[in-house]
């Protein structure tokens, strides 16, 4: 450090600081939340230290200074942790093939609680309409309203599981393939997310579509909120949602081990793919790939978040079933951008 000026020591110390919090991030897949549930929180934070590191690699490269080998050796050891956040290669090859068209999208409700009159009249019509353009063959709804019904006439097959009786939304799974048998995972009854799965009869093959919306938070992650409110109370909050998560993903697991099909896990998970739930389905799912990273490019976020790119949506297919393209549209009809892939099934 003796050929750096004050400044670029200053920055060089910086840069030590947030590789090693990016380099402990690493660690937090592993963590489980119900022990550690602070330390989970930052998983939240890894696609902006992954960002910060590399704007560090670009400092040093302009400088043409060896202490570029920091951001490069920390970037490279978590180097799928960077592409969770941007993806650099595509699959053009495969991006007008034809096969299973799956999405997973997130509706807020149809902005029925949240809008103004216009926008509660207008985001189904929009909502519907860019559904029956995208034409996909099976769609996970969350928070899906019960009294959206256009929606669901483009579907001869649908399963649509409300929370208790007097919910007015929930899940639903819409197919236009038939479906043989519905399940519900019943989430703990204090909270109002939940897990549904139904088993799809699609050509020579029968797959468990499961459609989960892990806990949600009660005070929303962005900036703005933690500003307002107590950092103290907002962080023990997520903690615990964290907590409460892993709980649903052992409900989950539970289901996969059990399944005699090809399963495909489609959602809002209200946590990113740094988190330990994420983990766990990967690892523990019997062979779970991630639809984004085998055929998504660029940016993979699905959360409208002004500060940093969150993803929080996935489609994670049974190893055995190929994916041919995969694509996040961003629609600002929701909160959440749908999720869309398109599989190859391996019929035998």
């Amino acid at each position: 450090m003796k050929n750096l000026n004050w400044f670029d020591k200053f920055i060089f110390l910086l840069n030590s600081l947030l590789a090693a919090a990016l380099l402990f991030s690493y660690l937090l897949p592993f963590i489980p939340p119900n022990k550690f549930a602070l330390l989970s929180v930052l998983s939240l934070g890894v696609p902006l230290l992954i960002m910060i590191n590399a704007a560090f690699l670009v400092y040093w490269l302009v400088k043409l200074k060896k202490q570029i080998w920091l951001p490069v050796i920390t970037l490279l050891l978590g180097f799928n942790h960077v592409t969770s956040i941007y993806e650099f290669e595509a699959s053009e090859e495969n991006g007008e093939a034809e096969g299973l068209e799956v999405m997973s999208y997130n509706v807020r409700h149809f902005s029925q609680y949240l809008s103004t009159p216009e926008e509660r009249e207008n985001v189904p019509k929009n909502i519907t309409s860019f559904i029956a353009g995208e034409d996909p063959d099976i769609v996970a709804f969350q928070e899906y309203y019960n009294g959206e019904i256009e929606v669901a006439k483009q579907f001869p097959y649908k399963y649509i599981k409300l929370k208790t009786e007097s919910a007015e939304f929930g899940l639903a799974v819409f197919s236009k393939y038939p479906i043989i048998n519905t399940v519900s995972l019943n989430f703990d009854s204090s909270s109002n997310n939940n897990g549904v799965y139904a088993d799809i009869v699609v050509k020579n093959d029968t797959l468990r579509v499961i459609n989960i919306h892990l806990q949600s938070f009660s005070v929303k992650p962005d900036i703005g909120n933690i500003e307002k409110e107590s950092s103290k109370r907002v962080f023990l909050g997520m903690g615990q949602t964290f907590a409460i998560q892993q709980e649903q993903v052992e409900l989950v697991l539970e289901v996969i081990r059990n399944t005699p099909y090809k399963v495909i896990v489609m959602g809002d998970f209200n946590n990113t793919a740094y988190s330990y739930i994420y983990r766990k389905l990967r690892s523990e799912g019997f062979g779970l790939n991630d639809a984004y990273k085998e055929a998504g490019s660029g940016f993979g976020r699905t959360f409208d978040f002004d500060y940093f790119p969150l993803r929080i949506d996935f489609i994670l297919p049974d190893e055995s079933i190929e994916v041919l393209s995969f694509e996040t549209t961003e629609v600002f009809f929701s909160d959440h951008f749908p999720v869309k892939a398109t599989l190859s099934l391996f019929s035998e």
